[in-house]
């Protein structure tokens, strides 16, 4: 049983990376898919795919991205910023930028999971999940 399957979900994608793998699977859940769709949006992962089929729940393979020439990860960092036992929350005007704006914080807000620069736009705050650059 996993107590913070976020950071489960943060640390596959990270040891992924790290040995090289082109393609990383992870048990599925809706917060998972949305930070998927969020990672592609803004261009961290080459694809992700939800198979319902496998397992009680599903899994979600993701196609991690790496530079043509240096074979360097596009993800240098995924940092869990709130946990289970320190819930990080922060307002509209409040939000975190990452490395001055070239890094997203993803957001958890009543308005669905969205990076801080989206967040700040519709002015909305919510539980600071995770920094990614």
């Amino acid at each position: 049983m996993v107590t913070d399957p976020i950071a489960d979900y943060l640390t596959r994608v990270r040891n992924a990376m790290l040995a090289k793998h082109k393609v990383v699977e992870i048990p599925s859940s809706n917060m998972k898919v949305e930070l998927s769709k969020i990672l592609l949006d803004q261009g961290y992962i080459t694809n992700y795919k939800v198979d319902a089929d496998r397992g009680p729940q599903g899994t979600i393979k993701i196609a991690l991205k790496y530079d043509r020439v240096t074979e360097e990860p596009a993800i240098r960092s995924l940092e869990r910023v709130s946990k289970p036992g320190l819930r990080k929350y922060s307002s509209g005007k409040d939000l975190p930028r990452v490395i001055n704006g070239l890094g997203i914080a993803i957001v958890s807000t009543s308005h669905g999971v969205m990076t801080d620069k989206q967040a700040r736009k519709e002015n909305v705050g919510g539980e600071v999940l995770c920094y990614v650059y």
